[in-house]
């Protein structure tokens, strides 16, 4: 459809989602194809005010679309290509929410990022509609970038979900009969989990361009989650945080794979462990982040 065409249609069909209870519908327009900022333009020019939210989806993807490359053997250069492609979800929010913001400017309707992920070729002899994929640490730094760029932007990112779970493309539980493995991506979810319902904190640090995190605080605890993307360098991370550090814990998913994943036969391969390579200097925190690694570090704001 043209834009013009699908927002007369919007506009129509969205009178009759009507709210009969004191729950209020969310109605959710049909959002840009990736970088079609002229869909966006027109729906928000002719449409905002019938809607809540307006979707967007955006997939990694090592190649081109139509050559969906491996998710395990894959060279470095595709290590790199995938994250490439998972960056670029910051330039597409932003992008969007600038002309968003042309016609609501109080951030009333939400960006919903409702698929995104990585999608890369099925794995050899599963049925190739249903997208089964195996996941690894790669992916793991896919969810940790992309999560950070959700924070970044969440003042117009309302809503964001990972579309597939289970079996499907960059799942968090992979399952075989009674079988069930938790994959790197459910990993880094639960590190993330403190973030959910915390109050974003506008940060900064001293950190290499292959670093990426966010902080938020919630309930006297101050999280901060880091994803150091690169191969093979570490990276050492000062952060100020204006008050005594005293009581510190730490997490961290990481291996030395570029293709690390678990399997039925190994399901603790890539998992998360206690985290220990970090240095408080008063009120600065000192981390040393190892390469193909997600860490959050809890702390606990002294009163």
């Amino acid at each position: 459809m043209r834009p013009e065409y699908y927002a007369d249609l919007y506009r129509r069909y969205q009178t009759y989602v009507r709210n009969y209870t004191t729950e209020s519908i969310y109605k959710i327009a049909c959002g840009p194809n990736i970088d079609d900022y002229d869909w966006m333009e027109v729906l928000m020019k002719n449409a905002h005010q019938f809607m809540d939210g307006i979707s967007l989806h955006h997939y990694s993807l090592a190649s081109v679309w139509e050559d969906k490359r491996p998710a395990i053997g894959f060279p470095e250069k595709e290590w790199y290509s995938l994250i490439d492609s998972a960056n670029l979800m910051d330039e597409l929010i932003t992008k969007h929410s600038t002309i968003m913001d042309k016609y609501d400017p109080e951030k009333r309707v939400g960006l919903i990022v409702d698929e995104w992920g990585s999608w890369l070729a099925v794995e050899p002899g599963t049925n190739p509609g249903f997208l089964y994929q195996q996941n690894t640490i790669r992916d793991a730094m896919i969810a940790s970038l992309t999560l950070n760029i959700f924070h970044k932007h969440s003042d117009r990112v309302h809503m964001a979900n990972i579309a597939q779970m289970v079996n499907v493309l960059q799942s968090m539980i992979l399952t075989d009969g009674d079988q069930m493995i938790k994959t790197p991506t459910y990993h880094v979810f639960n590190l993330y989990k403190n973030h959910m319902d915390a109050t974003k904190i506008d940060s900064w640090g001293d950190m290499k361009e292959t670093t990426s995190y966010t902080v938020s605080k919630k309930e006297g605890i101050i999280t901060l989650s880091f994803c150091n993307y690169a191969v093979d360098e570490s990276d050492e991370v000062t952060l100020y945080l204006g008050f005594p550090i005293q009581n510190v814990n730490a997490e961290i998913l990481v291996s030395e794979e570029l293709d690390a994943h678990n399997t039925f036969e190994e399901p603790e391969r890539v998992t998360v462990e206690a985290f220990k390579t970090y240095k408080v200097d008063g009120e600065t925190l000192i981390i040393t982040l190892p390469p193909k690694s997600v860490v959050s570090i809890y702390v606990k704001e002294e009163k």
